[in-house]
């Protein structure tokens, strides 16, 4: 059985209509309300990247309530799992 209490971190990259649609602000609500830390950053490609630390049930919760912004369309994710930041606090907007 998979447990969605665990604490994982993930390096999501976010390819669609995911710049200049508010995204990164829904990133930052959606995570500081769902407990989740890391960061979210626009790329140079019109790609955002982000980490983020939290349950699987807390990251779905985050993706979800991105998904819901309004203009926002995740075409694809690039996920994969890291190492945990075990003295992150909070979550934040990073500029390149």
């Amino acid at each position: 059985m998979l447990t969605r209490k665990k604490t994982v971190r993930k390096h999501i990259r976010f390819y669609g209509r995911v710049q200049a649609v508010g995204f990164r602000y829904y990133a930052l609500n959606a995570a500081r309300l769902y407990g989740a830390t890391g960061w979210v950053q626009n790329e140079y490609d019109d790609s955002v990247t982000m980490e983020i630390q939290g349950t699987e049930a807390q990251i779905d919760d985050v993706i979800a309530a991105i998904r819901r912004g309004t203009y926002v369309r995740i075409d694809y994710m690039d996920v994969r799992e890291i190492d945990l930041e075990p003295d992150e606090r909070g979550f934040r907007v990073r500029y390149y």
